[in-house]
């Protein structure tokens, strides 16, 4: 009897277990329907939209160089015999640099003398022998006149003195010859010496003692050394085509070198090439920069030449005006509404060639948000910073924007979309007005 009890309870007890265990499932089904039933929308970051003061940048790379530097190269050709300086050295205006060995052009120096001396005693020469004759070309006029000599007499004379002068002015001639001879072998002879042509430093130096060196005479002569002015400094970056129109001499800059983290020297446009630098031309990679020097208004003695930099030019500036996150704004084709663009990919829409078919022009547009739904409004843009972009219009200030995340922005939201907005305060570049 006993035992018909304990089997009876085991039933019911297993019995009530998975009615609850039914319970709990059918509950889970019930929570997942009506749950699925109510959308969340896409999770998006806002911020507001809000007037702020915008600094246009244009970026660019390049390398640091002394503002003022000589190459200094030989005009004779010969043995360096004396190096008095070392790289590195401080160097003062007509200083000596390098001597080349002067045997030879001395040499020369002599010859030429001795032939200006040679010239200028036959000279002398020309000159009393075109005397003798002159004067015997009068003697021998006077007895003409007088009967005493003939017609024949006269003219052979006359032609003896015609030959003198053309003689003693051919003598002439060629010591003037001898002593521009001279002249060049004697600055020869001093370009053996070359000396500084500046206040400055040896930057770099590429020959030793003993070396021969290449005179520029009939090529462009051995790289000797190179002397700068290391106390001013200038950054000469590469910019493409397509800012290069933006930046205007006289723009401030902030260059920073990737040899000292955390440091930004301020600078100024000083020059903005006339020619295009391009690389590899008439392929799909070609890239036409244009060069730009930017003086560095600070000094640092621990700057070398060579030293690669990141250079922000300050193109333009606007004070107290609309603007959202540059992320906010997106370029959207009344074809594709969904495809994915920034405001600078639609004007390469507009302008690249992809197809023969018309295209039309994408609107930039941002979504702002309201009551868990956004609302895509088209917007004419202005200036951008790296962060901020300014709105000219189609926005108002205190107006919710969508701005982040990217694929969201880009792609996924639509007029009407639901969202679930997660408001993130970012404090950027622009300053934002009260």
């Amino acid at each position: 009897m006993a035992n018909g009890k304990n089997g009876k309870k085991v039933k019911s007890r297993k019995k009530i277990v998975w009615i609850a265990i039914g319970s709990i499932i059918l509950l889970l089904i019930l929570k997942s329907v009506v749950c699925g039933k109510k959308d969340p929308g896409i999770t998006v970051q806002t911020e507001k939209a809000a007037r702020r003061d915008i600094t246009q940048l244009v970026s660019a790379t390049g390398i640091i160089n002394p503002a003022y530097q000589v190459l200094i190269t030989p005009e004779v050709t010969g043995e360096i015999v004396e190096l008095p300086v070392k790289e590195g050295n401080r160097v003062k205006k007509n200083q000596l640099l390098i001597r080349i060995k002067p045997d030879s052009y001395a040499a020369q120096r002599d010859r030429a003398q001795a032939n200006l001396e040679s010239a200028l005693a036959t000279l002398e020469m020309k000159k009393v022998e075109k005397n003798f004759i002159e004067g015997n070309f009068k003697r021998t006029q006077e007895l003409f006149r007088n009967g005493y000599t003939n017609q024949q007499e006269l003219d052979r004379v006359k032609a003896d003195l015609a030959s003198s002068s053309a003689q003693l002015d051919a003598q002439q001639g060629l010591v003037q010859q001898a002593q521009a001879a001279l002249k060049e072998s004697g600055e020869s002879l001093n370009k053996t010496a070359i000396y500084s042509p500046m206040d400055g430093t040896v930057s770099k130096l590429n020959v030793e003692l003993g070396e021969r060196v290449l005179g520029s005479g009939f090529s462009q002569g051995t790289n000797l050394m190179t002397v700068a002015d290391l106390g001013k400094m200038e950054a000469i970056v590469d910019v493409d085509e397509n800012d290069v129109v933006l930046v205007s001499i006289g723009d401030a800059a902030k260059i920073e070198l990737d040899a000292f983290k955390n440091i930004t020297y301020n600078g100024k446009v000083t020059e903005i090439a006339n020619s295009a630098k391009t690389t590899a031309a008439g392929t799909q990679e070609e890239v036409v920069n244009f060069a730009i020097k930017i003086a560095l208004n600070d000094f640092n003695p621990q700057v070398r030449p060579g030293m690669s930099c990141n250079a922000d030019i300050e193109v333009e500036t606007k004070n107290d005006v609309l603007a959202v996150p540059i992320q906010s704004v997106t370029a959207r084709s009344e074809e594709e509404p969904g495809a994915m663009a920034t405001p600078d990919s639609s004007r390469e829409l507009i302008v690249g060639k992809t197809s023969k078919k018309k295209q039309s022009k994408p609107k930039e547009v941002v979504f702002v948000v309201d009551k868990g739904t956004v609302a895509m409004k088209e917007v004419k843009i202005g200036i951008s910073d790296n962060e901020f972009i300014e709105v000219i219009s189609g926005l108002k200030a205190g107006e919710e924007v969508v701005s982040g995340p990217y694929r969201a922005v880009s792609s996924e939201l639509q007029d009407e979309s639901k969202v679930n907005p997660e408001n993130k305060a970012k404090n950027g570049k622009g300053k934002k007005k009260k």
